[in-house]
């Protein structure tokens, strides 16, 4: 099966997902996680902590697009939009509407 996004070939995954949201990969060795949590439980402290690197990692990325380096100045907007995120399964188990039981589990 072929995805396009308008009149573009997604190749794979990541691909599909920069045509689809108009964003880059994020840099070799920065995990999404980070930014929007993972799709498990975590606690408070743990999401604490979490919430701290990715603001650092942010604050790094704006620097070096003030530095001049417009790959990071975007990859900082893409990280800090991430923040601000919630999966969707997380969302719907949190909301009691995803059990993940029944015939389909």
């Amino acid at each position: 099966m072929r995805t396009y996004i308008g009149s573009h070939e997604a190749a794979n995954a990541a691909e599909f997902e920069e045509l689809a949201l108009g964003f880059e990969e994020l840099p070799a060795g920065i995990d999404r996680d980070l930014f929007r949590g993972p799709l498990t439980h975590e606690s408070p402290d743990e999401r604490a902590a979490r919430l701290d690197v990715a603001r650092e990692v942010i604050a790094d990325l704006v620097a070096q697009g003030e530095a001049g380096d417009e790959v990071a100045a975007w990859d900082a907007l893409y990280a800090d939009a991430l923040t601000r995120t919630v999966p969707f399964l997380r969302a719907a188990r949190a909301a009691g509407r995803f059990s993940g039981t029944g015939e389909a589990a």
